[in-house]
């Protein structure tokens, strides 16, 4: 995502929130599903574990409901850029306002030398994160669940998330780097006036997504962008609009070899979203993150 602005169009209604909505009884949607895949459904079923059983009749204990993790929270899952931006140059021109500076509506991300796509990668990802989060009780707010559309914009993907009130949102990247650079770099909010508020809890969270893609995975912090897999950005919508805790995670750098065959492995995007459910399992819960 490294000097690679966002695509999108600056005009697609924020309609898609409720139609990006879900909820713990959804089935995920495929990696190329449709926007319509993603529908709210009903309410979250608790599932029931047996609680120790002194014997049968009398001493026979009842079920007891466990209480998920992310029962009753909102999530907000941002997969940066989509597969369509590559032939509507126009719509993802367009200049938008990023709460400092204008930008363009998006842009088409990067690649690996073999060609597989950055927004690939990142719905990829958000696909298996979602299916996590369902799993542990949350409903969750996608701003794309395609790769095959054009945006939407940044500032509308941060209108989504917003309007959703989200307890916490995450934008999925990966970056297009120097080759010879490897890693992971979260990147968190600065204070401009509309995200004042979230500026710490965003900054904790990202903590927790550090620790957590540490914990999780092999990939290593970044070597080439940030400080100990940190950094700190002004310049984009998607952190400067936010008015909930949120950051950026570029989950390794596409034009490294190395960083690539691992981007590209279904193994490695499964093992990103489970690091990404732990660390918002952490942050929502205040739970220890333990090694994956």
């Amino acid at each position: 995502m490294l000097k690679t602005r966002r695509l999108a169009i600056a005009v697609l209604a924020p309609a898609m929130l409720c139609a990006a909505c879900a909820t713990p009884d959804s089935k995920p949607p495929s990696v190329v599903g449709s926007i319509a895949a993603a529908g709210l459904s009903g309410a979250a079923r608790h599932p029931v574990s047996a609680a120790p059983s002194s014997g049968a009749g009398h001493g026979a204990s009842r079920p007891v409901a466990a209480k998920l993790p992310l029962a009753g929270k909102t999530v907000g899952i941002d997969p940066g850029h989509d597969g369509g931006n590559f032939n509507d140059a126009a719509s993802i021109d367009t200049m938008v306002w990023n709460g400092r500076a204008e930008e363009t509506c998006d842009t088409t991300g990067t690649a690996t030398a073999s060609g597989y796509t950055e927004s690939r990668f990142n719905l990829s990802v958000a696909t298996y994160l979602r299916a996590d989060l369902i799993a542990d009780g949350a409903r969750v707010v996608m701003t794309r669940t395609s790769d095959h559309g054009v945006g939407p914009c940044v500032t509308t993907r941060a209108q989504i998330i917003n309007q959703a009130h989200a307890d916490v949102a995450i934008d999925i990247h990966a970056d297009g780097g120097p080759a010879n650079g490897r890693g992971f770099t979260v990147l968190e909010p600065v204070a401009d006036g509309t995200n004042d508020k979230v500026i710490r809890p965003s900054m904790a969270f990202g903590a927790d997504v550090r620790d957590a893609m540490l914990a999780y995975t092999t990939m290593p912090v970044s070597n080439y962008y940030g400080a100990s897999g940190v950094l700190e950005r002004d310049n984009l919508a998607g952190l400067n609009l936010t008015t909930v805790p949120k950051i950026l995670i570029e989950c390794g750098n596409m034009p490294n070899p190395t960083d690539a065959t691992m981007l590209t492995s279904p193994a490695f995007q499964q093992q990103a979203a489970r690091a990404l459910t732990a660390a918002i399992v952490a942050f929502l819960t205040g739970r220890t993150i333990q090694k994956g």
